[in-house]
């Protein structure tokens, strides 16, 4: 077995198994969930789960999450220590893993493959074991990717968190390093980009699905994010 990074997406149907290598899951986009000894609950966007070697676990996701997979034939010794289930990322790390996105969906190339991995385990030995999952924000967070398609205000995520919306934003962007208002946007627009691609559902009722009831609104926002209209985009799945 090499070292490689991949990316995947799983189904809602709860799935298991071992493997006789390391396996780090970090969701890109939208949430899994993992049930391990030690560990059992939903793994989002900013975090990463650690998964040793002859550990069976079961997992599922929703069809438009994606991650990148990690297999490693050894973990940096930061993160081998049992209470390192599941971390959050730094920012840097999390930016580099949506390059890794780009870099792997459009070219196969096993020398940048390698260097890409190298970086990649540089990043992930640099992870600090008090790099610890705020749960009053991880909250927030699966309750923003579940709720897409409503108003999303400071105060109503505050109070999901029992934070002030000061603080709220404040420890926000501690944790994940961009704003509450910037991690609602790429979650919307990601989740337009999935459901363009993948279903035949018309650009008004996908505007509507992440959060739109304003068609231009959206299309301006779509096309800024992504260099594309949506009608463009839906138009080449036909």
């Amino acid at each position: 077995m090499e070292n490689s990074l991949s990316i995947r997406a799983y189904t809602r149907k709860r799935q298991g198994h071992a493997h006789n290598y390391h396996q780090l899951v970090l969701p890109i986009k939208g949430t899994v969930q993992i049930e391990l000894d030690n560990y059992s609950g939903a793994v989002i966007v900013g975090e990463c789960i650690v998964i040793q070697a002859g550990t069976f676990h079961h997992f599922r996701a929703n069809e438009a999450a994606r991650f990148i997979v990690a297999d490693m034939t050894e973990l940096p010794h930061n993160i081998t220590t049992p209470d390192f289930a599941v971390f959050s990322i730094s920012a840097p790390f999390l930016s580099y893993l949506y390059f890794v996105e780009k870099q792997l969906e459009n070219e196969v190339d096993k020398l940048l493959e390698e260097a890409i991995f190298s970086v990649f385990s540089c990043l992930l030995a640099q992870q600090k074991s008090n790099d610890v999952p705020d749960p009053r924000i991880r909250k927030v967070q699966a309750y923003i990717v579940e709720h897409l398609d409503t108003e999303l205000s400071i105060q109503s995520l505050a109070a999901q968190a029992c934070l002030s919306p000061t603080q709220f934003k404040k420890r926000f962007k501690e944790m994940l390093g961009i704003s509450t208002f910037h991690y609602i946007t790429l979650q919307r627009m990601e989740k337009a980009k999935a459901l363009l691609t993948h279903t035949d559902l018309p650009v008004q009722i996908v505007s509507e699905r992440v959060g739109y009831r304003d068609l231009s609104a959206f299309s301006r926002r779509f096309s800024t994010h992504f260099g594309m209209s949506p009608r463009v985009l839906a138009g080449n799945r036909e």
